[in-house]
């Protein structure tokens, strides 16, 4: 598929404006807090959700306000997560009400997330009170999306966009997206927040399907701690105006949007895991020559996740046998008699296990490799087609101390 990668987030496709202002959530002056993404009309829009037993309120909301498979904005707080709050479903109500009522919009059509301190009460006043700055700023223009981008971030390190046209029957269409994401992530649906606009003409079912499948090829493989949080939500929306034929069944264009959406959604999914809590480095693993790709998946999801790989990796030490270890405890009817790993980087790729034995290999080569900010690591099974990819990143020092204060 031929892409063209553009500027603009969430505002680069057609028929959406954006911003983000500081309402008081946050306790820093100035750090960015409330979030909106406003549609010129109705959209079609579809969403995932954690499998988190315990969600947060606006899951509640929202997954009510999308039966209808409609939505005309995405409100999003930082700051606080309005997780186990008694009154936590009444506030994100009350949130949809407010903008409702500001921007002239359905509060049935907003779609209302929070992220955040869990179990600490989520204030409504400064939202109450910041929402006519919010609606009054904003804008189709790149900046409205960076200001939105930047107001869903909490121990990110940066913000975190894309955007994207493809062809569909020789007709541009756009993708674009923000998302957010460092800490609380495992593979489980989203591991985060993401916030998906398109120009596309597609019914919301189809979008829904499209979403799950982008998704599960992307942010359901990338882990950092292995904590899949409780406000976790992929949403869409598609304005229609693209001029495209409307999608209404699967075939050839359905496949071209699927297709472009895991693309974009891949270039965000390897940003969450470099941009781990604390993490110094990108990790990749890809395994191939498995009896089938859920194996593939199942084992390259245990290697990324293993504790001791992830600080193998910070420390740059070559220790094949945690890889070999995490291999083994990975679920799935598989043979390991035949393993070969390599690990590798922009320095180079070095074999380091053949047949399951551990090769006699250099250590400064290794050590070469592994300093380097990105690194992967090649697992082949040697015993079927199955292939599969998985991203992380290592595990330090700076993880601990990020949350051992993360609510003061």
């Amino acid at each position: 598929m031929e892409v063209q990668w553009i500027a603009g987030g969430v505002c680069a496709a057609k028929g959406f404006k954006a911003n983000g202002i500081h309402c008081g959530i946050r306790k820093r002056a100035g750090k960015k807090d409330l979030a909106l993404i406003l549609a010129d009309h109705p959209c079609d829009a579809a969403a995932v959700y954690t499998r988190n037993k315990v969600y947060g309120a606006p899951i509640t909301v929202t997954r009510s306000h999308l039966t209808d498979g409609k939505a005309r904005a995405c409100l999003c707080n930082s700051g606080n997560a309005n997780t186990c709050n008694a009154d936590g479903v009444d506030i994100a109500n009350a949130m949809c009400d407010a903008l409702a009522r500001t921007a002239g919009v359905n509060a049935s059509d907003v779609i209302i997330a929070s992220t955040g301190v869990i179990g600490q009460p989520l204030p409504l006043e400064p939202i109450v009170s910041g929402m006519p700055a919010l609606v009054a700023g904003i804008t189709p223009d790149p900046a409205g999306a960076q200001a939105a981008a930047e107001a869903i971030m909490t121990t990110d390190t940066r913000d975190k966009q894309t955007a994207l046209v493809i062809q569909i029957e020789g007709t541009p269409v756009t993708i674009g997206a923000m998302c957010k994401g460092s800490g609380m992530i495992a593979p489980n649906m989203a591991t985060m927040l993401c916030f998906i606009t398109t120009d596309a003409d597609i019914d919301s079912a189809l979008l829904r399907d499209a979403l799950t499948t982008a998704v599960d090829a992307t942010f359901n493989r990338v882990i950092v701690d292995g904590d899949t949080s409780t406000n976790d939500m992929v949403s869409i929306m598609a304005s229609g105006v693209s001029g495209q034929c409307r999608i209404v069944s699967k075939g050839p264009n359905y496949d071209l949007f699927v297709e472009g959406l895991t693309i974009a959604l891949e270039r965000l999914a390897r940003e969450v895991a470099r941009d781990g809590e604390g993490a110094t480095k990108l990790l990749t693993v890809n395994v191939n020559g498995s009896p089938d790709n859920e194996t593939a998946r199942a084992i390259a999801r245990s290697v990324t996740a293993s504790p001791l790989v992830k600080t193998a990796v910070f420390g740059s030490d070559a220790n094949v046998g945690r890889v070999l270890c995490a291999i083994g405890y990975a679920p799935g009817d598989f043979n390991v008699d035949n393993i070969a790993i390599s690990i590798a980087s922009d320095a180079g790729e070095l074999p380091v296990c053949e047949r399951r034995v551990t090769l006699a290999f250099s250590e400064e080569a290794a050590l070469t490799i592994l300093k380097r900010p990105e690194i992967v690591i090649n697992i082949d099974m040697n015993q079927g087609e199955g292939a599969s990819t998985a991203w992380g990143c290592d595990l330090t020092y700076e993880y601990v101390h990020i949350n051992g204060d993360y609510r003061s």
